[in-house]
Protein backbone atom coordinates (compact mmCIF):
# COMPACT_ATOMS: atom_id res chain seq x y z
CA UNK A 1 0.00 0.00 0.00
CA UNK A 2 1.12 3.42 -0.71
CA UNK A 3 2.35 5.44 1.74
CA UNK A 4 -0.11 8.70 2.62
CA UNK A 5 2.09 11.07 1.04
CA UNK A 6 2.39 8.70 -2.30
CA UNK A 7 0.48 12.00 -4.26
CA UNK A 8 3.30 14.51 -2.57
CA UNK A 9 6.42 15.35 -5.09
CA UNK A 10 9.37 17.33 -3.20
CA UNK A 11 12.41 18.75 -4.62
CA UNK A 12 15.02 19.02 -2.40
CA UNK A 13 18.17 21.99 -3.03
CA UNK A 14 19.48 21.14 0.67
CA UNK A 15 22.33 19.25 1.58
CA UNK A 16 24.23 18.31 4.93
CA UNK A 17 21.76 17.53 7.88
CA UNK A 18 18.59 19.75 8.21
CA UNK A 19 17.09 19.84 4.95
CA UNK A 20 18.30 16.55 3.81
CA UNK A 21 16.58 14.76 7.13
CA UNK A 22 13.13 16.72 6.25
CA UNK A 23 13.48 15.13 2.61
CA UNK A 24 14.06 11.71 3.71
CA UNK A 25 11.51 11.92 6.18
CA UNK A 26 8.73 13.14 3.43
CA UNK A 27 10.57 10.04 1.29
CA UNK A 28 9.24 7.43 4.37
CA UNK A 29 6.15 8.88 4.46
CA UNK A 30 5.81 8.22 0.48
CA UNK A 31 6.12 11.19 -1.12
CA UNK A 32 8.50 11.26 -4.48
CA UNK A 33 11.85 12.90 -3.78
CA UNK A 34 14.17 14.22 -6.31
CA UNK A 35 16.86 15.15 -4.62
CA UNK A 36 19.07 18.20 -7.02
CA UNK A 37 22.73 17.53 -6.88
CA UNK A 38 25.86 19.62 -8.00
CA UNK A 39 27.41 17.20 -10.76
CA UNK A 40 30.57 15.58 -9.94
CA UNK A 41 30.46 16.43 -6.06
CA UNK A 42 27.14 16.33 -4.96
CA UNK A 43 26.15 16.81 -1.50
CA UNK A 44 28.87 17.66 1.01
CA UNK A 45 28.44 14.90 2.84
CA UNK A 46 28.68 12.39 0.26
CA UNK A 47 33.09 13.08 1.23
CA UNK A 48 31.96 12.82 5.25
CA UNK A 49 33.90 9.37 5.78
CA UNK A 50 35.10 7.15 6.87
CA UNK A 51 33.10 4.80 7.48
CA UNK A 52 32.08 4.48 3.83
CA UNK A 53 29.98 1.77 2.21
CA UNK A 54 31.64 1.70 -0.76
CA UNK A 55 32.37 5.24 -2.38
CA UNK A 56 29.10 6.27 -0.35
CA UNK A 57 29.91 7.83 3.62
CA UNK A 58 27.62 6.31 6.27
CA UNK A 59 27.30 9.72 7.41
CA UNK A 60 25.52 9.88 3.33
CA UNK A 61 23.46 7.24 4.17
CA UNK A 62 22.30 8.31 7.31
CA UNK A 63 19.81 10.75 5.78
CA UNK A 64 19.34 10.00 2.06
CA UNK A 65 16.89 7.13 2.06
CA UNK A 66 13.68 7.06 -0.82
CA UNK A 67 15.29 9.96 -2.76
CA UNK A 68 16.10 10.13 -6.45
CA UNK A 69 18.87 11.96 -7.51
CA UNK A 70 19.75 14.23 -10.38
CA UNK A 71 22.41 16.42 -10.83
CA UNK A 72 21.95 19.27 -12.36
CA UNK A 73 24.22 22.69 -12.42
CA UNK A 74 22.09 25.48 -11.66
CA UNK A 75 25.20 28.30 -11.85
CA UNK A 76 24.24 28.02 -15.67
CA UNK A 77 21.13 29.62 -17.24
CA UNK A 78 19.94 26.18 -19.05
CA UNK A 79 20.14 24.47 -15.19
CA UNK A 80 18.12 27.06 -14.10
CA UNK A 81 15.54 26.26 -16.45
CA UNK A 82 15.79 22.44 -15.43
CA UNK A 83 15.23 23.34 -12.01
CA UNK A 84 12.41 25.96 -12.57
CA UNK A 85 10.27 23.49 -14.48
CA UNK A 86 10.68 20.73 -12.05
CA UNK A 87 9.66 23.65 -9.74
CA UNK A 88 6.72 24.09 -11.43
CA UNK A 89 5.61 20.65 -11.09
CA UNK A 90 6.10 20.24 -7.41
CA UNK A 91 4.33 20.24 -4.38
CA UNK A 92 7.42 21.08 -2.11
CA UNK A 93 10.53 22.70 -2.27
CA UNK A 94 13.32 22.07 0.17
CA UNK A 95 16.40 24.87 0.41
CA UNK A 96 18.81 25.65 2.72
CA UNK A 97 20.87 28.09 0.96
CA UNK A 98 22.11 31.42 2.68
CA UNK A 99 19.11 34.21 3.14
CA UNK A 100 18.73 35.43 -0.58
CA UNK A 101 21.51 33.37 -1.76
CA UNK A 102 18.78 31.68 -4.46
CA UNK A 103 17.89 35.27 -6.16
CA UNK A 104 20.75 35.23 -8.41
CA UNK A 105 19.28 32.26 -10.38
CA UNK A 106 15.65 32.87 -10.32
CA UNK A 107 15.06 29.97 -7.77
CA UNK A 108 13.65 31.92 -4.58
CA UNK A 109 10.38 31.68 -3.24
CA UNK A 110 9.16 34.54 -4.80
CA UNK A 111 10.67 33.30 -8.75
CA UNK A 112 9.22 29.72 -8.19
CA UNK A 113 5.54 30.76 -6.62
CA UNK A 114 5.24 32.62 -9.94
CA UNK A 115 5.13 29.57 -11.69
CA UNK A 116 3.75 27.57 -9.07
CA UNK A 117 1.67 29.30 -6.93
CA UNK A 118 0.27 26.31 -4.81
CA UNK A 119 3.84 25.82 -4.01
CA UNK A 120 5.23 24.86 -0.19
CA UNK A 121 8.60 25.91 -0.70
CA UNK A 122 11.00 25.55 2.71
CA UNK A 123 13.59 27.61 3.35
CA UNK A 124 16.24 26.13 6.35
CA UNK A 125 18.84 28.84 7.45
CA UNK A 126 20.73 29.21 10.66
CA UNK A 127 18.87 32.40 11.92
CA UNK A 128 15.98 32.38 9.85
CA UNK A 129 14.73 35.12 7.18
CA UNK A 130 14.25 38.29 9.59
CA UNK A 131 16.16 39.23 11.94
CA UNK A 132 20.01 40.97 12.93
CA UNK A 133 21.73 37.63 12.12
CA UNK A 134 20.27 36.41 9.19
CA UNK A 135 23.27 36.75 6.68
CA UNK A 136 25.01 34.80 8.83
CA UNK A 137 25.96 30.88 8.40
CA UNK A 138 24.82 28.71 11.03
CA UNK A 139 26.35 25.50 11.82
CA UNK A 140 24.79 23.01 14.52
CA UNK A 141 27.72 23.13 16.99
CA UNK A 142 27.79 26.68 16.87
CA UNK A 143 23.97 26.86 17.72
CA UNK A 144 23.72 24.21 20.67
CA UNK A 145 26.20 27.00 22.01
CA UNK A 146 24.22 30.00 21.16
CA UNK A 147 21.19 28.47 21.93
CA UNK A 148 21.78 27.82 25.36
CA UNK A 149 21.88 23.57 25.18
CA UNK A 150 25.25 23.28 26.03
CA UNK A 151 25.18 25.44 28.91
CA UNK A 152 22.93 22.72 30.46
CA UNK A 153 24.85 20.27 29.25
CA UNK A 154 28.07 18.53 30.88
CA UNK A 155 28.85 18.07 34.65
CA UNK A 156 29.33 21.16 37.07
CA UNK A 157 31.46 23.06 37.63
CA UNK A 158 33.69 22.09 40.62
CA UNK A 159 33.25 18.20 39.37
CA UNK A 160 36.03 16.53 37.19
CA UNK A 161 35.48 17.33 33.66
CA UNK A 162 33.68 19.99 34.31
CA UNK A 163 32.55 22.25 31.34
CA UNK A 164 30.04 22.52 28.57
CA UNK A 165 29.49 19.73 26.76
CA UNK A 166 27.87 19.57 23.10
CA UNK A 167 25.07 16.65 22.48
CA UNK A 168 26.95 12.97 20.72
CA UNK A 169 24.62 13.45 17.40
CA UNK A 170 23.94 17.17 15.39
CA UNK A 171 20.77 17.17 17.70
CA UNK A 172 19.35 21.08 16.40
CA UNK A 173 19.55 19.86 12.94
CA UNK A 174 17.55 16.82 13.33
CA UNK A 175 15.15 18.72 15.31
CA UNK A 176 14.78 21.80 12.76
CA UNK A 177 14.28 18.51 9.71
CA UNK A 178 11.63 17.22 11.88
CA UNK A 179 9.86 20.72 12.40
CA UNK A 180 10.34 21.38 8.71
CA UNK A 181 8.41 18.27 8.33
CA UNK A 182 5.88 19.42 10.23
CA UNK A 183 5.59 22.88 8.80
CA UNK A 184 5.29 21.36 5.18
CA UNK A 185 2.50 19.60 5.93
CA UNK A 186 1.22 21.92 7.43
CA UNK A 187 1.18 24.31 4.71
CA UNK A 188 0.37 21.34 2.89
CA UNK A 189 -2.99 21.02 4.52
CA UNK A 190 -3.61 25.15 4.29
CA UNK A 191 -3.20 24.43 0.27
CA UNK A 192 -5.67 22.15 -0.20
CA UNK A 193 -8.39 23.72 1.39
CA UNK A 194 -6.98 27.11 0.01
CA UNK A 195 -5.49 26.08 -2.85
CA UNK A 196 -2.37 28.24 -1.87
CA UNK A 197 1.46 27.75 -1.20
CA UNK A 198 3.36 29.66 1.12
CA UNK A 199 6.97 29.59 2.12
CA UNK A 200 8.28 28.04 5.53
CA UNK A 201 10.68 29.72 7.42
CA UNK A 202 12.93 27.52 9.93
CA UNK A 203 15.76 28.58 11.80
CA UNK A 204 18.16 26.46 13.65
CA UNK A 205 18.59 29.01 16.46
CA UNK A 206 14.58 28.99 16.99
CA UNK A 207 14.38 25.72 17.25
CA UNK A 208 16.94 25.00 19.44
CA UNK A 209 15.72 27.48 22.00
CA UNK A 210 11.77 26.14 21.17
CA UNK A 211 13.60 22.58 22.41
CA UNK A 212 14.92 23.72 25.39
CA UNK A 213 11.00 22.79 26.63
CA UNK A 214 10.89 22.29 30.87
CA UNK A 215 14.53 24.39 31.19
CA UNK A 216 13.16 27.64 28.98
CA UNK A 217 10.46 27.28 31.28
CA UNK A 218 12.34 26.96 34.51
CA UNK A 219 14.81 30.23 33.44
CA UNK A 220 11.36 32.29 32.39
CA UNK A 221 9.49 31.10 35.37
CA UNK A 222 12.27 31.06 38.29
CA UNK A 223 13.94 33.50 36.57
CA UNK A 224 17.32 31.85 36.96
CA UNK A 225 19.52 30.63 33.98
CA UNK A 226 19.43 26.54 34.60
CA UNK A 227 22.99 25.41 35.07
CA UNK A 228 24.63 21.74 33.63
CA UNK A 229 23.54 18.66 36.11
CA UNK A 230 25.99 16.37 34.76
CA UNK A 231 23.05 13.17 34.21
CA UNK A 232 20.55 14.40 36.60
CA UNK A 233 17.66 16.11 35.89
CA UNK A 234 16.38 19.53 37.24
CA UNK A 235 13.30 19.18 38.07
CA UNK A 236 12.97 14.96 39.15
CA UNK A 237 15.33 13.14 41.92
CA UNK A 238 16.30 10.86 41.55
CA UNK A 239 16.38 10.64 37.60
CA UNK A 240 20.30 10.12 36.89
CA UNK A 241 23.45 7.93 36.31
CA UNK A 242 24.38 5.58 39.09
CA UNK A 243 27.40 4.00 39.54
CA UNK A 244 26.81 -0.11 40.71
CA UNK A 245 29.27 -2.14 41.59
CA UNK A 246 30.63 -3.51 37.89
CA UNK A 247 29.13 -0.67 35.60
CA UNK A 248 26.23 1.72 35.52
CA UNK A 249 22.99 2.18 35.33
CA UNK A 250 19.97 4.71 35.21
CA UNK A 251 17.40 5.28 37.58
CA UNK A 252 14.65 7.00 36.38
CA UNK A 253 12.14 7.92 39.27
CA UNK A 254 9.26 9.53 37.83
CA UNK A 255 7.02 9.85 40.88
CA UNK A 256 6.97 9.41 44.82
CA UNK A 257 5.08 5.48 44.61
CA UNK A 258 7.90 4.34 42.55
CA UNK A 259 10.78 6.22 45.23
CA UNK A 260 9.22 4.17 47.77
CA UNK A 261 9.62 0.70 45.98
CA UNK A 262 12.83 1.78 44.74
CA UNK A 263 13.76 2.51 48.49
CA UNK A 264 11.99 -1.43 49.12
CA UNK A 265 13.90 -3.24 46.87
CA UNK A 266 17.29 -1.14 48.31
CA UNK A 267 16.65 -2.26 51.69
CA UNK A 268 16.16 1.22 52.93
CA UNK A 269 12.47 1.53 52.89
CA UNK A 270 12.66 4.23 55.49
CA UNK A 271 14.13 6.68 53.25
CA UNK A 272 10.51 7.23 51.73
CA UNK A 273 9.05 7.65 55.06
CA UNK A 274 12.10 10.74 55.85
CA UNK A 275 10.50 14.28 55.51
CA UNK A 276 13.05 15.36 53.65
CA UNK A 277 12.83 12.64 50.78
CA UNK A 278 8.84 11.58 50.78
CA UNK A 279 7.55 14.11 47.92
CA UNK A 280 9.84 14.90 44.76
CA UNK A 281 9.89 18.60 45.84
CA UNK A 282 11.81 17.79 49.15
CA UNK A 283 13.98 15.26 47.14
CA UNK A 284 15.13 18.26 44.73
CA UNK A 285 15.69 20.43 47.94
CA UNK A 286 17.40 17.69 49.03
CA UNK A 287 19.26 16.35 46.29
CA UNK A 288 22.63 16.72 47.59
CA UNK A 289 22.04 14.37 50.88
CA UNK A 290 19.82 11.69 49.11
CA UNK A 291 21.89 11.40 45.93
CA UNK A 292 25.07 10.75 48.29
CA UNK A 293 23.43 7.93 50.18
CA UNK A 294 21.79 6.57 46.82
CA UNK A 295 25.28 6.40 45.28
CA UNK A 296 26.43 3.97 48.44
CA UNK A 297 23.82 2.01 48.01
CA UNK A 298 23.22 1.59 44.15
CA UNK A 299 27.40 0.67 44.00
CA UNK A 300 26.74 -2.24 46.52
CA UNK A 301 25.16 -4.79 44.00
CA UNK A 302 25.98 -5.49 39.75
CA UNK A 303 23.96 -4.04 37.59
CA UNK A 304 21.74 -6.72 36.89
CA UNK A 305 20.94 -7.17 39.73
CA UNK A 306 19.45 -3.67 40.02
CA UNK A 307 17.73 -4.09 36.75
CA UNK A 308 16.11 -7.50 37.21
CA UNK A 309 14.55 -6.19 40.68
CA UNK A 310 13.70 -2.79 39.69
CA UNK A 311 11.92 -3.73 36.74
CA UNK A 312 9.86 -6.58 38.32
CA UNK A 313 8.25 -3.92 40.58
CA UNK A 314 7.56 -1.54 37.97
CA UNK A 315 10.67 1.17 39.02
CA UNK A 316 11.99 3.30 35.46
CA UNK A 317 15.49 2.03 34.93
CA UNK A 318 17.68 0.98 32.20
CA UNK A 319 21.55 0.20 31.15
CA UNK A 320 23.74 2.93 29.13
CA UNK A 321 24.49 0.63 26.02
CA UNK A 322 26.95 1.73 23.52
CA UNK A 323 25.81 1.12 19.34
CA UNK A 324 26.59 -2.13 19.30
CA UNK A 325 24.78 -3.05 22.14
CA UNK A 326 21.51 -1.38 20.36
CA UNK A 327 21.22 -2.91 17.96
CA UNK A 328 21.96 -5.92 19.52
CA UNK A 329 19.21 -5.14 21.97
CA UNK A 330 15.92 -7.64 21.12
CA UNK A 331 13.06 -5.23 21.25
CA UNK A 332 15.17 -2.88 18.91
CA UNK A 333 15.27 -6.13 16.77
CA UNK A 334 11.88 -6.12 17.60
CA UNK A 335 10.75 -3.47 15.94
CA UNK A 336 12.99 -3.91 12.93
CA UNK A 337 15.05 -0.98 13.24
CA UNK A 338 17.69 -1.76 11.26
CA UNK A 339 17.03 -2.98 7.58
CA UNK A 340 18.61 -3.52 5.30
CA UNK A 341 18.46 -2.18 1.73
CA UNK A 342 19.30 -3.25 -2.06
CA UNK A 343 21.54 -1.44 -3.72
CA UNK A 344 22.52 -0.61 -7.04
CA UNK A 345 26.81 -0.77 -6.50
CA UNK A 346 27.23 -2.13 -3.06
CA UNK A 347 24.72 -5.21 -3.12
CA UNK A 348 22.92 -3.64 0.24
CA UNK A 349 23.53 -1.46 2.77
CA UNK A 350 22.19 -0.80 6.37
CA UNK A 351 19.48 1.77 7.13
CA UNK A 352 18.01 3.13 10.22
CA UNK A 353 14.38 2.86 9.97
CA UNK A 354 11.81 5.57 10.71
CA UNK A 355 10.07 5.09 13.75
CA UNK A 356 6.54 6.07 12.46
CA UNK A 357 4.05 3.17 12.50
CA UNK A 358 0.85 3.49 10.57
CA UNK A 359 -2.03 0.74 10.88
CA UNK A 360 -3.68 1.61 7.90
CA UNK A 361 -0.71 2.95 5.42
CA UNK A 362 2.94 0.84 7.08
CA UNK A 363 6.21 2.50 5.90
CA UNK A 364 8.08 0.51 2.82
CA UNK A 365 11.65 0.95 3.20
CA UNK A 366 13.04 -0.19 -0.32
CA UNK A 367 14.98 2.23 -1.77
CA UNK A 368 18.53 3.01 -0.81
CA UNK A 369 20.32 6.19 -1.03
CA UNK A 370 21.18 7.22 -4.01
CA UNK A 371 24.37 7.00 -6.17
CA UNK A 372 25.23 10.91 -7.37
CA UNK A 373 23.08 11.41 -10.24
CA UNK A 374 21.32 7.94 -10.15
CA UNK A 375 18.37 9.14 -12.15
CA UNK A 376 19.03 11.97 -13.83
CA UNK A 377 17.93 10.66 -17.12
CA UNK A 378 15.30 9.07 -15.86
CA UNK A 379 13.46 12.68 -14.11
CA UNK A 380 14.28 14.56 -17.20
CA UNK A 381 12.74 12.29 -19.32
CA UNK A 382 9.58 11.23 -17.08
CA UNK A 383 8.80 14.77 -15.47
CA UNK A 384 10.23 17.36 -18.44
CA UNK A 385 9.62 15.12 -21.36
CA UNK A 386 13.49 15.07 -22.57
CA UNK A 387 14.44 12.87 -24.95
CA UNK A 388 17.53 11.41 -25.47
CA UNK A 389 19.13 13.51 -27.54
CA UNK A 390 18.08 16.26 -25.42
CA UNK A 391 19.79 15.05 -22.44
CA UNK A 392 22.63 14.25 -24.38
CA UNK A 393 23.32 17.82 -25.27
CA UNK A 394 22.59 19.00 -21.45
CA UNK A 395 25.53 16.48 -20.75
CA UNK A 396 27.74 17.24 -22.86
CA UNK A 397 27.65 21.06 -22.15
CA UNK A 398 28.41 20.24 -18.11
CA UNK A 399 24.75 21.19 -17.56
CA UNK A 400 23.85 17.85 -16.04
Amino acid sequence: MAGPLSHIRVLELSRVLAGPWSAQTLADLGADVIKVERPGAGDDTRAWGPPWAGDQSAYFLSTNRGKRSITIDFERPEGQELVRRLAAQADVVIENFKVGGLVKYGLDYDSLKAVNPRLVYCSITGFGQTGPYRNRAGYDFMIQGMGGLMSITGQPDGEPGAGPVKVGVAVTDIFTGLYATIGIMGALAHRDRTGEGQQVDLALLDVQVAVLANQAMNCLVGGKAPQRLGNAHPNIVPYQAFATRDGHIILAVGNDGQFAKFCTVAGRPDLARDERYATNPARVANRKELVAVLEELIRTRDSHDWLGALEQVGVPCGPINDLTAVFADPQVQARNIHQDLPHPTQGSVPTVASPIRYSGTPLVHDTAPPTLGQHTDTVLAEALGLGEADITALREKGVI
